[in-house]
């Protein structure tokens, strides 16, 4: 099975990347490094250096996937408060594009890293599966939109 890893330079995403290969699946990276290192994808992976935005670059990706696991977001809760057009462009609006992508390309397997934050305060501890969602920032809200 060949798995895409988006945002698989990030600190997450090169830790999932890592455990799939030592699992015994192929994967591909897709990351723009606008906040990844490269240094930190698997040189066992097949590493795509490029946008979610650029459908080239999508589609070389998905190539022969059967799976994504989604980790490319932007994450900074007070970043998103001051400029929160930039994470529903990032988190939401990309993700659509994502989408559409694995449609064109037959992936039916998503995997999304969410957040806690779409939980906002929460009522009670622990949180579990059907805790209210009440985001109470953009990051939260974007990731709850994806959801």
């Amino acid at each position: 099975m060949k798995i895409l890893v988006t945002g698989g330079a990030g600190y997450i995403g090169s830790i999932a990347t890592a455990m799939l290969l030592d699992a015994g699946y192929q994967v591909n990276v897709l990351d723009d490094l606008s906040t990844g290192h490269s240094d930190a994808v698997s040189e066992r992976a097949t590493f795509i250096e490029g946008s979610l935005l650029n459908k080239e670059d999508l589609d070389r990706a998905l190539l022969g996937c059967d799976a994504v696991m989604h980790f490319a977001s932007f994450i900074q809760v007070g970043e998103s408060v001051t400029h929160p057009a930039n994470y529903y462009a990032n988190n939401l609006a990309q993700t659509l594009v994502l989408f559409n992508a694995m449609v064109r390309h037959g992936v039916k397997r998503f995997i999304f890293s969410s957040t806690a934050a779409i939980f906002g305060n929460p009522s009670y501890v622990p949180i579990d599966e059907v805790h209210p969602r009440a985001p109470i920032n953009p990051y939260g809200w974007s990731k709850y939109m994806v959801e």
